[in-house]
């Protein structure tokens, strides 16, 4: 371009742009001899004064880019400062008032706040949200929104047609009272906006990873300026930076659910009826989905009113723990079915930790209940000791033996014998219970010993000391707690303990005490079945065990007979051929009851047999 060319360009520019008066304007245009100035001199003013203005606009510009990304770089920070779903809609709300808008709503679909991925719609097709966070100006504070955690589906108002069916992003400036109506979910709430100064409003959908969360709505009012394209731009980078934050916490939930549900199934649903003991379970999950998996409890019915209460703890946390603990719990279960001593099942179970291919340890602590003898039979495997609250309400931790925790490899276990009274309750957990970020274990424990001798004298059961020993917000770990009270009268259950004498006289003593008793019972049309029963089982103590000890009968819903002798060898059926004279009582044993079975004891054995109760 050449000079004369350049010089028409810019004396074209000024004669449209300028103003009167002012250089290169109509004022001046044909009197450039009276002021003595050359043309060239008044464009060259024009010029740099376009230039400092052009300049002037750009960085004008580029501060303004750089507070929007300066602030929507802290929402990186104020947002998602918690896995919790309501808590990151609050921080979403919270964050854009009052720098973006005035007001600001986050609903979330239904489907979302259950952790699933998907669209739940209701008849008219519309998916379901409920309102979850709110945030405004104090101008704004009575806008009465959606109630938090209704339902807050508006057909035909343009947040619900065009951000949950079409996933668009709408912007109205509200000026005519029919564009109340449009975002308004009624004509009261569209005046209430109108009396309130609203005159702007703005929805947007918070999508992540190509998933509908819900939508976002802001609004503007009095002295605020309506809402720009810019701010629209604005407000869909801040929502695709909170759904991330929202999705992650649907996934978290979903996890924690799923594991949570795992550790539930693998409990007891129902706790089997305990003559002679009345047991209370809690369990609570830890508040991180990390915190959860690997502490169990069980209670198991054994022969003769006998109760076994298990109580475990897996080291370690989520999906690998809850399926340890699940196959470790089955194996204690199986074992204490058998009715094996306490000391002896820890040991079986330490072979079962060690055979497990992800190497785990954990901790346990088995009791046996005995209502015939009013004792209790412990053993521990590296677990937190017992509390005994008896009743007069002192509480004192038990000094059971404490083994090498289950997987270590280091056994035999020893067993502690504990006599209980009517009344005495004895308190089982885990070490979630009385582990905190803040104190020392000893101060928890002496915490739970005085809560529980405080719960004494009222209704001490699981669920009350679990409650006033755990916040559920702050919990870091799991927990299990057992309770279990002894109780010298059993209602709706019997038992009968005898001696039996040692020599050949034993099964018709046994005969006829069995038979008397289910005649007092109101039980005679079991007699004669319950006859044969004992008289085999005298027999099997008499010829392998050395004569027979104690006859225990028992009625709850069932009726069962149990004879111990001092013999070592557990009885097995045996297949007897037609020509055979013996070999046939456990087989009979067998088919006339509904179980039987045989456990070894510090003595010796028992053989027992159990058969239902006519309706």
């Amino acid at each position: 371009m050449n000079r004369g060319s350049r010089d028409r360009r810019l004396s074209g520019w000024g004669g449209e742009s300028g103003r009167s008066g002012e250089p290169g304007g109509p004022g001046e245009s044909g009197d450039q001899g009276k002021s003595g100035e050359s043309a060239g001199s008044r464009l060259s003013q024009v010029s740099r004064r376009f230039r400092l203005r052009r300049k002037a606009a750009a960085l004008a510009d580029r501060f303004g880019e750089r507070s929007r990304l300066a602030w929507l770089n802290d929402a990186s920070s104020r947002i998602g400062t918690t896995l919790d779903l309501e808590q990151t809609a609050r921080e979403l709300a919270e964050f854009a008032v009052p720098r973006l808008s005035d007001g600001c709503a986050v609903d979330l679909l239904e489907s979302v706040l259950r952790g699933e991925e998907g669209e739940r719609s209701t008849s008219t097709g519309i998916p379901v949200t409920r309102a979850i966070a709110v945030a405004s100006v104090p101008a704004l504070a009575d806008l009465e929104p959606d109630p938090i955690g209704d339902v807050a589906v508006h057909p035909g108002a343009l947040s619900t047609d065009r951000c949950l069916m079409r996933r668009e992003s709408v912007m109205v400036n509200l000026e005519a009272p029919a564009d109340f109506l449009k975002v308004a979910p009624s004509p009261r709430r569209a005046d209430k906006l109108r009396e309130k100064g609203v005159h702007s409003f703005m929805a947007v959908p918070l999508m992540a990873r190509g998933v509908l969360l819900g939508t976002a709505d802001f609004v503007r009012a009095g002295s605020s300026p309506p809402f720009t394209e810019t701010d629209v731009a604005l407000a869909e980078e801040l929502a695709s930076k909170a759904a991330v934050f929202v999705d992650n916490a649907r996934l978290y939930g979903r996890e924690r659910e799923h594991v949570v549900s795992l550790q539930r199934s693998l409990l007891p649903r129902v706790t089997p009826k305990t003559p002679g003991l009345t047991v209370s379970a809690d369990y609570a999950p830890a508040a991180d989905a990390h915190g959860v998996g690997g502490d169990w409890y069980d209670v198991v019915s054994l022969p003769s009113g006998r109760i076994a209460l298990v109580v475990g703890d897996v080291m370690g946390h989520g999906l690998p723990a809850a399926a340890t603990m699940g196959r470790l719990r089955t194996v204690a279960r199986t074992l204490m079915t058998l009715d094996i001593a306490p000391e002896r099942v820890l040991a079986r179970l330490d072979l079962a930790t060690r055979d497990l291919e992800d190497e785990q340890v954990a901790t346990c602590l088995c009791a046996v209940h005995d209502p015939a003898e009013g004792t209790y039979t412990l053993a521990s495997a590296g677990h937190p000791p017992p509390l005994l609250v008896d009743a007069e309400g002192r509480a004192t931790f038990l000094d059971v033996p404490v083994g090498a925790p289950l997987g270590a490899g280091v056994i035999p276990y020893d067993a502690l014998e504990l006599p209980v009274r009517d009344g005495d309750r004895l308190v089982l957990y885990s070490d979630g219970l009385v582990k905190d970020r803040h104190e020392d274990v000893d101060i928890q424990l002496d915490r739970l010993r005085d809560s529980a001798a405080a719960m004494a004298f009222g209704e001490l059961d699981a669920a009350g000391l679990m409650a006033s020993e755990h916040d559920a917000e702050g919990r870091f770990d799991e927990a299990v707690l057992l309770v279990a009270t002894s109780r010298s009268t059993m209602p709706d259950a019997e038992l009968r303990v005898w001696e039996l004498p040692g020599d050949g006289t034993a099964a018709s003593a046994a005969r006829k005490l069995v038979t008397e008793q289910l005649e007092l019972w109101g039980l005679a049309d079991l007699s004669d079945i319950t006859e044969l029963v004992v008289s085999e089982l005298v027999a099997n103590a008499l010829r392998y065990g050395s004569g027979p000890g104690q006859l225990r009968l028992l009625r709850d819903d069932r009726v069962m007979v149990e004879v111990s002798d001092t013999g070592p060898d557990l009885p097995q059926i045996q297949h007897a051929d037609l020509q055979d004279e013996g070999g046939r009582g456990l087989q009979l044993i067998n088919m006339l009851c509904r179980r039987w079975g045989s456990c070894r004891t510090t003595t010796g054995k028992v053989v027992w047999a159990e058969q239902d109760i006519p309706s």
